[in-house]
């Protein structure tokens, strides 16, 4: 299936989670914010949520500072 991940047009397999993208791109342990489809995915529900063809994902670092 076609998606779009910050921008980018990108192939995934059909049922494919947020926690495995996450996984594919070595992010799942680092701070990050997902959101799909213009909307926020809480952190506690990337294992059930699952992408969709067509979808847009934006996936945004946590950066600290002061």
């Amino acid at each position: 299936m076609r998606v779009w991940i910050n921008g980018e047009c990108r192939l995934l397999n059909p049922e494919t989670t947020i926690h495995q993208l996450l996984v594919a791109h070595e992010l799942q342990r680092r701070r990050v914010a997902v959101e799909l489809n213009e909307e926020i995915v809480p952190r506690s529900r990337h294992d059930e949520v699952r992408i969709s063809d067509g979808d847009r994902i934006e996936i945004v670092h946590a950066i600290g500072g002061g």
